[in-house]
C-alpha cells in the first residue's frame, strides 16, 4: 500500500488488520482438520440437540405465563411447522396491558426448528409472506436482552442448561402484516443458544465459528402473530411483543438448546 496517499493508508489499515486476523483464526480453526484429513466442511459435526428439536415440532412449547389454546402442525413452504395459539394468563397481564384496550392477550406462535444436521435456515419468512397473503409495512427492529438470572431461575426449576454468564442479545423482524381477514404485528427471528437474529447469513457464520471447536449451532424459526385492530399502529403492541418474544426464547434455551449428552 506504499503507492497510496498516507491519508488512506491510516485509513485502510485498521481493516487489514481486522482481514489478516480472520485469515488467522481461520487457519488456526482449520487446521486440525487438515492434519486429521477431516474437513469439518463435508462432514460437519452432529447437532446434539436433535432429539428436542423433533420433540418441539411434534409437541411445541411450553411458555410461562402463557396457555396454549390449539396446537398443531400445518404446512408452510413445502415445511412442516408447529403452531400454537396461545393466550396470556390472566394473573400475567401487565397493567401495561391491560390498560391497552386495542391490546389482545392473544397469539399465533410459529415455530419450525432444526431437525436434521444439514438443515439450514433459508426463505422461511418467504414462505409465511407466501402463505398469509398479507400486505406489510412499519417494518422496524426489536431488540430485547434475556438476563442471566432468567435461565438460572429455569436451571433452578431442574432444566438441565448450561449457565451463561453474560446476556444474551436478540434481534428480531416487528412490522405490521395485513390481509382481508386480519391485521397483526409481527415478530420474527432465528432463535439460537447465543441469542437470535432474523437474517440466515447470521446464523451461517456463527454456525461456522463453533463447528471449528467440534460443536454446531441449533436454530428454530419463530414467527409471532398477535392479532390487531384493522390497520392499528404496532407500537402499542411492542410491549407485549417484546415480552413474548423474550417468553419463548428463554422457554426455548432451557428446554431445547440445553445438549441431552453430558
Amino acid at each position: 500500500m506504499t503507492f497510496l496517499p498516507k491519508k488512506v493508508q491510516q485509513i485502510l489499515a485498521p481493516k487489514w488488520m481486522v482481514v489478516v486476523f480472520l485469515l488467522l483464526l481461520i487457519s488456526f480453526g482449520a487446521l486440525p482438520g487438515y492434519l486429521s484429513g477431516h474437513w469439518q466442511w463435508t462432514s460437519p459435526p452432529k447437532v446434539q440437540q436433535l432429539k428436542q428439536l423433533k420433540a418441539l415440532k411434534q409437541k411445541g412449547l411450553a411458555l410461562p405465563g402463557w396457555q396454549t389454546i390449539k396446537s398443531n402442525e400445518i404446512d408452510i413452504g413445502g415445511h412442516k411447522w408447529h403452531m400454537q395459539e396461545v393466550e396470556q394468563v390472566v394473573g400475567e397481564r401487565s397493567t401495561t396491558v391491560l390498560a391497552q384496550a386495542s391490546l389482545q392477550p392473544k397469539a399465533l406462535l410459529l415455530l419450525l426448528p432444526q431437525t436434521g444436521k444439514t438443515d439450514q435456515p433459508q426463505v422461511e419468512w418467504a414462505d409465511i409472506d407466501g402463505r398469509q397473503r398479507w400486505t406489510n409495512d412499519l417494518h422496524q427492529k426489536l431488540k430485547f436482552t434475556v438476563e442471566p438470572q432468567l435461565i438460572n431461575q429455569a436451571q433452578a426449576k431442574g432444566a438441565k442448561v448450561a449457565l451463561n454468564p453474560s446476556p444474551i442479545e436478540v434481534e428480531a423482524r416487528f412490522f405490521r402484516g395485513w390481509n382481508q381477514q386480519q391485521t397483526y404485528a409481527v415478530v420474527q427471528w432465528y432463535a439460537t443458544p447465543q441469542g437470535g437474529d432474523p437474517t440466515p447469513s447470521h446464523w451461517f457464520w456463527a454456525d461456522r465459528f463453533v463447528q471449528w471447536q467440534g460443536h454446531r449451532l441449533p436454530w428454530v424459526a419463530v414467527s409471532i402473530l398477535i392479532p390487531i385492530s384493522p390497520l392499528e399502529a404496532i407500537e402499542p403492541t411492542k410491549p407485549l411483543a417484546q415480552s413474548l418474544a423474550k417468553t419463548v426464547q428463554v422457554a426455548l434455551m432451557t428446554n431445547t438448546f440445553h445438549s441431552s449428552t453430558p
